[in-house]
């Protein structure tokens, strides 16, 4: 079991199991969660914040990987592979915060939905390369590109969802 949340993610899993929780407490009465997509935005805020805080917990909690350890997945290529794990894990906790916002949903999952694919290169990277995170195995690419994919299209399925009017006022895009 413990090889399969390893390869499956404990953000996968989070994701997986949020969405569905938040939705049975629609189903309960609870109305924010009486969306699917509202659901999915707070469930993938959720996965954000956990994937985002790793990169600054210390070196001295074993059960999670260091910031040098999510700098060996940077491909060479990438000019400061430390600063740029620091710089995804601030992106992805303010994009958290952006989707459970409703008037910056849009923006927020629009913004995951660029960032997602420019993330892909450090996890294939780490693949091809036997990069061990926190002393698993890389991901297989199998299984990660298609993840990927995953997020990739429920931060669309989010921002196609969400009330573009306050980017487009901000940006002067008209309506």
């Amino acid at each position: 079991m413990e090889g399969f949340i390893n390869a499956l993610g404990v953000e996968s899993i989070v994701l997986v199991v949020a969405a569905p929780a938040l939705r049975l407490l629609g189903a309960l009465g609870v109305r924010r969660f009486t969306d699917w997509t509202v659901c999915a935005a707070y469930a993938m805020a959720a996965m954000l914040v956990l994937t985002g805080m790793v990169r600054f917990v210390p070196d001295s909690v074993a059960s999670m990987p260091s910031a040098q350890e999510l700098a060996r997945m940077v491909p060479p290529f990438v000019p400061f592979p430390l600063a740029m794990v620091y710089l995804t894990g601030v992106l992805e906790l303010l994009i958290a915060v952006g989707l459970v916002v409703t008037r910056t949903r849009w923006s927020a999952a629009a913004g995951l939905a660029v960032m997602l694919p420019l993330l892909l290169p450090a996890n294939i990277y780490a693949a091809l390369n036997d990069i061990p995170l926190n002393g698993a195995e890389a991901t297989p690419l199998w299984l990660r590109i298609p993840q990927q994919a995953a997020y990739i299209a429920i931060a669309v399925w989010i921002a196609r969802s969400a009330d573009s009017t306050e980017a487009r006022r901000l940006l002067r895009i008209p309506g």
